[in-house]
């Protein structure tokens, strides 16, 4: 407990480095871009248009309000698969600037998954307005989705240290995540109904971790429903280990990251 409090402080001590490294990312985005950050909105409303042609008219889908019930998968999967994929470089793009000085090296893959926390919610924007337009049911479960965004958070900030971490050692790991992640967007049912997967089948959806937070995302937000309370134990545990898990070995190794870096 007492190693936590010191990396509280430390956290603290360092809070404005944090704030300019999370600047320098979000200007770096979309460096270049003449719309700038406001891909972050565009980019959730051209896939729903894409998916929601694809599957709502060529493929007749059932789902009903199919817009809303895409982005809700499609913005949590997207933070997660961003988050931890820019994370994974983030020691090693930044490896000029921890050679040089000390600086606690959490700090610069915390400020890659920060910045792209702040382009998830400018997307949630994007379900807001195609929640109005579409005249959706917005109950008063949709209080239990920041619950939902605290502990995804979390989560992909544990998977992203452990991701950071062995990247150093092992490049090629960032090509067989990338395969994971598609295999994982696929297993996530953001784009179909979870039941339509067979019984023999469903455990996919059950070893998938991603799927938990979309679920009871959903429940609060598409369906308006309470979160089931053992969806809400899973995401907490699995935001808790991951993270306790991704901070032992990020700190068990970062002492060896300046000489492979």
């Amino acid at each position: 407990m007492r190693k936590y409090v010191v990396y509280l402080k430390t956290f603290q001590k360092y809070s404005f480095l944090l704030s300019l490294l999370v600047r320098k990312e979000v200007k770096k985005k979309y460096k270049g871009s003449f719309l700038g950050i406001l891909w972050s909105l565009l980019n959730p409303l051209l896939h729903m248009l894409v998916l929601t042609l694809v599957f709502s008219t060529l493929f007749n889908t059932s789902i009903e309000n199919f817009p809303v019930y895409m982005l809700c998968g499609f913005l949590i999967f997207n933070f997660f698969s961003s988050s931890t994929m820019t994370s994974m470089k983030s020691l090693i793009f930044a490896s000029g600037l921890i050679t040089k000085v000390y600086i606690p090296k959490y700090i610069i893959t915390i400020s890659t998954i920060l910045s792209n926390f702040i382009f998830f919610l400018i997307s949630l924007i994007d379900l807001v307005l195609i929640m109005i337009v579409t005249r959706a049911d917005i109950t008063v479960n949709v209080l239990y989705a920041p619950i939902y965004l605290i502990f995804l958070f979390i989560f992909s900030c544990g998977i992203s240290l452990m991701l950071a971490t062995v990247t150093v050692f092992f490049r090629d790991i960032e090509h067989i995540y990338g395969v994971l992640i598609t295999a994982l967007h696929f297993a996530s049912a953001i784009f179909y109904p979870a039941d339509i997967i067979p019984q023999k089948y469903q455990f996919v959806l059950q070893f998938n971790p991603i799927y938990y937070f979309i679920e009871g995302f959903r429940d609060s937000v598409y369906y308006g429903v309470t979160p089931h309370i053992y969806n809400l134990l899973v995401c907490f545990f699995l935001a808790f280990i991951s993270l306790v898990i991704g901070v032992l070995v990020f700190e068990r190794n970062q002492d060896k990251f300046i000489l492979h870096i």
